[in-house]
């Protein structure tokens, strides 16, 4: 294996994961896209909306990694966990096995949303429906589009908010379709009491702990590559 691209939905999880591995922006790019070695890293916006038209502007990869932040769902999955699923779930039965990766174990089942889960009560639900451990919006989007080239694809998740935690929509309107984070409407939100001071920093705090537990795991995986 010598090209793995790692796609992230958000701009701010792609900037996190290159500072921690070390990956050169690439020279005039329009959106976050690293290199640095056998690793290529783009963002793809929410849900993959970015996705087909930013692929023109990668390498051809020998494999394609989901990464970035998920909630759990799984009550014992604490705040910083890994997750690597060996199959993402969608919508009405719809099932993506994930390529083994070397040196890193799979487990269990990871969901794919099309909105923002915002309390604990739904991720309950979720998880007495569909026994998945954690949740985000674009890893099936990215299983698809590996597919339809013939390029196996994995997962690599952080746990950025644990089961007893959702996502205020205050925060989560702070993201734009293209991933881009917008740090005004999410303080604004906070200090107009739309959310709690307290659940910016604590996301803030948990998407940090994530995303060092991934960059460790994409650099596992560079190693064995």
């Amino acid at each position: 294996m010598t090209r793995v691209l790692v796609l992230t939905a958000l701009d701010v999880e792609a900037r996190g994961l290159a500072r921690h591995l070390g990956l050169a922006p690439v020279a005039g790019a329009s959106s976050p896209h690293f290199i640095g070695g056998v690793l290529e890293l783009a963002t793809i916006g929410l849900r993959g909306a970015r996705l087909a038209e930013r692929a023109a502007g990668w390498r051809a990869p020998e494999l394609v990694v989901s990464a970035g932040v998920c909630g759990a769902l799984a009550p014992a999955l604490a705040v910083g966990a890994l997750v690597v699923p060996t199959v993402v779930l969608q919508g009405a039965g719809e099932r993506w096995p994930t390529a083994a990766l070397p040196r890193l174990s799979g487990d269990g089942a990871l969901l794919t949303v099309g909105a923002v889960v915002e309390s604990a009560a739904q991720k309950a639900r979720l998880w007495m429906e569909t026994g998945a451990l954690a949740v985000d919006m674009e890893s099936a989007a990215i299983m698809a589009w590996a597919r339809g080239r013939d390029v196996p694809a994995a997962v690599v998740r952080g746990v950025s908010d644990d089961a007893e935690r959702g996502i205020p929509a205050a925060l989560a309107a702070a993201v734009s379709e293209d991933g881009r984070v917008r740090p005004l409407r999410a303080v604004t939100a906070a200090l107009t009491g739309a959310t709690a001071l307290g659940d910016l920093l604590e996301l803030r705090a948990g998407t940090e702990a994530a995303l060092k537990t991934v960059a460790a795991a994409l650099a596992t995986l560079a190693r064995a590559s």
